[in-house]
């Protein structure tokens, strides 16, 4: 049923809001025209307004922009991304869901979504507030065929990826601030999550979680985190919808993701520094119980952050940055 309704979409969508005809939808679609008015109610159970007119035929009033597997499937241009997507209204982490998906064998490329997480969480088990109908929290499913030591490229990737997105889809400029979080003006806008289940030589899924603020205003986020977050609204003074968002990062994620997997890490690692908050400047690392001054001047293919001190080049792994 569901291919026969994405290309109702689609004919309706590409008609421009103008009516289209219940026989030609009919033809086209070679179905009655009694299934045709049963998929039109279908649609509309899901938030598109749809007007009928006896002899003019059915056109789109207006698309909804709610969160369901269906409106995130209409329209989805992706080949493998997406095609199983687990909704859930409320739930306590979709890196959770996920989890238990994948050792339940959900297949690559699986993506669980919420409208809200009770219990949204970052790197170092930090929480991560995520409000209803106000942002983006997904988790994507992978069993890419890479050593367990090249998982942390994967962040890096999503980080591009998800540079890329807000800086094309909206007019605010991201800039990715070692290892996983998306900035926009200084404040934290996203971030990323990446968790697998491994043995030493092969990785038997790999979980990648996203928080993306879209449409919170600069008033509706915790007093403590206040200062230091932003969404796409509070940087643009726009709202954004937010089911297109969520399928141009999908396909965009796929994209670099196929690239990735045949032509290895370096577009990758180009990418990520063109994007790369305070790259070429001096940062302060505090490590095992030392303050080090140095040129933060790029990413290794390992996800560790490069630095050049007079000592020469360095690794770093971890370690209290003041990035601010």
């Amino acid at each position: 049923m569901e291919p026969t309704r994405n290309r109702l979409i689609e004919l309706l969508e590409t008609s421009d809001y103008e009516y289209v005809s219940g026989q030609f939808l009919s033809d086209k679609l070679h179905i009655s025209r009694s299934a045709i008015w049963k998929h039109m109610k279908e649609l509309e159970k899901d938030g598109y307004i749809i007007e009928g007119v006896p002899r003019k035929g059915y056109r789109i009033v207006k698309s909804p922009d709610k969160i369901s597997a269906n409106t995130l499937h209409w329209g989805l241009k992706t080949n493998w991304l997406g095609k199983n997507i687990i909704h859930k209204p409320t739930t306590k982490s979709t890196q959770l869901i996920a989890h238990q998906a994948a050792q339940e064998n959900a297949e690559h490329g699986t993506v669980i979504i919420a409208d809200e997480q009770t219990e949204g969480k970052g790197r170092m088990e930090r929480r991560w507030h995520s409000s209803k109908h106000k942002g983006i929290w997904m988790s994507i499913i992978l069993r890419p065929s890479i050593l367990p030591s090249a998982a942390p490229q994967l962040t890096l990737l999503t980080a591009t990826v998800l540079a890329d997105v807000i800086t094309e889809q909206t007019t605010a400029e991201a800039k990715i601030k070692w290892p996983n979080d998306l900035l926009i003006d200084g404040k934290k806008t996203a971030g990323i999550l990446t968790e697998m289940q491994a043995e030493q030589d092969r990785i038997h899924y790999i979980v990648v979680g996203i928080g993306l603020n879209v449409n919170q205003t600069s008033d509706e986020f915790p007093g403590i985190i206040n200062d230091r977050a932003a969404s796409l609204k509070s940087a643009t003074g726009e709202d954004q919808p937010i089911v297109p968002l969520i399928q141009q990062l999908l396909l965009k994620f796929e994209r670099s993701y196929d690239t990735f997997m045949h032509h290895g890490f370096s577009k990758v690692q180009t990418k990520w520094e063109s994007y790369g908050y305070r790259i070429g400047e001096t940062i302060r690392i505090r490590t095992n119980h030392k303050v080090l001054e140095a040129a933060f001047t790029g990413v290794a293919e390992d996800g560790a952050l490069l630095i050049e001190t007079g000592e020469g080049s360095q690794k770093i792994y971890s370690g209290e940055i003041e990035w601010f």
